[in-house]
C-alpha cells in the first residue's frame, strides 16, 4: 500500500492518504485576528481544499475533532460548522477546550476522511 503525502515540509504533512483513507493536520486559521467564527470559516475552507486535493469532499469525513481555547465559543463555532457541514453524512465529532500552540489561535480542527475507490488524488 502507498502512502501519499501532499502539502508536506520537513515537520509534517498537511494531508496523508493512505489506500482509502485521508488524514488532515490540525489546521488553523491564517487570519489569526479574526473572531472564532471567522477563524472556523478559514479552516473550514482549507478543509475543504485539502479534502479536494486528497479526492474527497466533506461528504466523505468520517471523525473530526475540535479545539477550542474558550467553551464558551462553542455555538460561535457550532453555527458556522452547521451550515457548512454536509448534514446528511456528518461525521462523529469531538469539541474540547485546550490551549493551543499560539495564544491567538482561537479554534482548531483535524479530520478523517474516506476516498471513493474510483477518485484519484490530482
Amino acid at each position: 500500500m502507498t502512502i501519499e503525502r501532499h502539502r508536506a515540509n520537513q515537520r509534517m504533512s498537511q494531508v496523508v492518504v493512505s489506500g482509502q483513507m485521508v488524514f488532515l493536520a490540525g489546521q488553523v486559521a491564517q487570519d489569526a485576528s479574526a473572531d472564532v467564527a471567522g477563524q472556523t470559516t478559514q479552516i473550514l475552507a482549507q478543509m475543504d481544499e485539502l479534502l479536494a486535493v486528497a479526492g474527497t469532499s466533506k461528504s466523505n469525513l468520517l471523525s473530526v475533532t475540535i479545539w477550542l481555547t474558550d467553551i464558551r465559543a462553542f455555538q460561535s463555532m457550532n453555527a458556522v460548522w452547521d451550515a457548512w457541514i454536509d448534514a446528511a453524512n456528518p461525521p462523529a465529532r469531538a469539541c474540547v477546550e485546550a490551549r493551543l500552540a499560539r495564544p491567538e489561535l482561537k479554534v482548531e480542527i483535524q479530520a478523517t476522511a474516506l476516498r471513493p475507490q474510483s477518485e484519484r488524488v490530482q
